[in-house]
């Protein structure tokens, strides 16, 4: 096993110096409920600091998109109408965070599966619990806490099976907890960095929001890799500066300076 230091940031694309909107990354996150609105907004506000386009599909929450829309401009709303013709076009997909649990948003993971497995896709939070494992395939990123680990893949959320799972099923997977374990089936990796104040509602969406984005332009692994790193070394010096004292808010605001500073 090896362990994640900061130099999986430098494997990731960097941006052509001549590239132009568009070419740096477009990503589509399906989220958001009326129970948990929030979801949608940390991993939208986290992309959209990282790719050009975020496109954003809330299948049960029209009123939060339109509220957002009238407050933020840094996204591009889909409606059920354009959601196939922006699947086809994006680099990579985000969905699960703040999902409502019905029989649609499953069926809707589901078709997604089937119909594009070459696109990059993470599937998490609510979306995992929805999950029938076969249709994984190698483009997908699946990023389950421990218990949603062993709901899913029917086995004990720890670092053998992080490899099983991810060799058996051909994904790569993330099983997030005190330390973090992240496989590909063939590598194994250990992520000691992070925090307890790290537990707080949010964060899951802002490190989903932030390995989406690395998704659009990097193979998965190094995108899990390098989000995963990125999210707990943001959380790291959150907790120098404040203790525990500090939300996801806190961690979206904070990770261009950590960025800069693990860059060097």
């Amino acid at each position: 096993m090896q362990i994640l230091d900061k130099n999986i940031l430098n494997k990731l694309k960097k941006p052509d110096p001549s590239s132009h909107k568009g070419q740096n990354g477009r990503l589509l996150i399906i989220a958001g409920s009326e129970k948990f609105h929030g979801a949608l907004l940390m991993s939208m506000q986290t992309a959209s600091r990282i790719v050009d386009m975020v496109y954003v599909h809330s299948p049960t929450n029209a009123g939060l998109i339109d509220k957002l829309k009238n407050e933020i401009a840094v996204f591009i709303n889909v409606s059920n109408k354009e959601l196939w013709d922006t699947v086809e076009m994006v680099d990579a997909i985000l969905i699960g965070p703040g999902l409502e649990e019905t029989r649609a948003n499953k069926n809707l993971v589901h078709k997604i599966l089937k119909k594009y497995p070459e696109k990059k896709i993470v599937v998490d939070a609510t979306a995992f619990w929805h999950l029938d494992p076969l249709l994984l395939h190698p483009n997908c990123v699946v990023t389950p806490h421990s218990r949603e680990f062993e709901n899913t893949f029917k086995c004990e959320p720890n670092a053998d099976n992080v490899l099983k799972m991810a060799k058996y099923y051909q994904c790569t997977v993330a099983l997030k907890g005190q330390y973090d374990y992240i496989s590909d089936g063939k590598e194994l990796y250990e992520n000691k960095t992070g925090n307890v104040g790290m537990t707080k509602g949010g964060t899951g969406d802002v490190v989903a929001g932030i390995v989406s984005s690395f998704l659009c332009k990097n193979d998965p692994l190094t995108s899990v890799l390098a989000g995963i790193h990125l999210a707990c070394h943001v959380g790291d010096r959150l907790k120098e500066k404040v203790d525990t004292f500090f939300n996801a808010e806190d961690l979206i605001r904070e990770v261009g300076e950590v960025w800069k500073k693990l860059k060097k």
